[in-house]
């Protein structure tokens, strides 16, 4: 059975699986700015390609993390009172409440039509950035006849990737955020895989389609499309990716 990924803008995509549709982190907002406690912002650059409205029924939110603007905008959390389940961290879901369940690191759920959903760990940075800037959390899904589809969230650590791989792959579809997020924060390291990095943990995941995700649309981005492409194409992997 084949697995439909559609790509909205940022970190949102709709996922259609078995009977189930899913969508990542959403963010329907119009362009703008979002205040950060340091006085700084995150500024949205352009629109999404789509609306909430526009997408129909929704079962299940799959969201990385909640604390950050362009993983949950006002709109997205609007939308959560609307759809039946939203999976995502420990803390997370403390602070949402309503449908919101959180999941621990390899925890299960199993939804309708024997989908599993297990969440996997991401780390929004170098290690200790958890102190910082709090849980963040990938996903899985898994079924009988089903392929599997690995959700990266915010993530930027290849050593979660091939623990991930270890245990899932090869995985039939990786839907990876990426953009080569770098703040004055931690010395400027990664917040979240560069372009380099996200060919490697495609690879690592024996990932037979890359949905790139979350690379292009925010001011905080250092690398987009362009280098994106081209870290794919020169790990020999352009002809998997899926751009839209």
């Amino acid at each position: 059975m084949i697995v439909n990924v559609r790509p909205l803008g940022g970190p949102t995509a709709l996922i259609e699986y078995g009977s189930l549709r899913l969508l990542t982190d959403p963010t329907f907002d119009a362009p703008g700015d979002y205040p950060l406690p340091d006085g700084r912002f995150l500024t949205k650059t352009t629109p999404p390609l789509a609306s909430a409205a526009d997408l129909g029924r929704l079962d299940v939110v799959l969201l990385s993390h909640d604390q950050h603007a362009d993983n949950l905008d006002h709109a997205g959390r609007a939308l959560l009172g609307d759809v039946p389940l939203t999976l995502t961290t420990r803390e997370g879901a403390a602070r949402l409440g309503g449908s919101v369940r959180g999941l621990a690191p390899w925890e299960e759920v199993t939804l309708e039509g024997d989908v599993v959903v297990t969440a996997v760990p991401a780390r929004h940075g170098p290690e200790g950035a958890e102190a910082a800037l709090g849980e963040v959390t990938g996903f899985v899904l898994t079924g009988q006849d089903l392929p599997t589809v690995y959700v990266s969230g915010d993530n930027a650590s290849l050593e979660l990737v091939t623990q991930i791989a270890e245990r899932f792959g090869p995985v039939d579809v990786a839907v990876l955020f990426a953009g080569a997020v770098r703040t004055v924060y931690f010395d400027g390291s990664l917040l979240t895989l560069d372009s380099a990095q996200a060919a490697e943990a495609a690879t690592i995941l024996g990932a037979r389609r890359i949905v790139p995700v979350h690379y292009e649309g925010w001011g905080h981005f250092t690398e987009g499309f362009a280098t994106l492409r081209g870290a794919y194409e020169a790990a020999g992997l352009g002809d998997r990716v899926q751009w839209k």
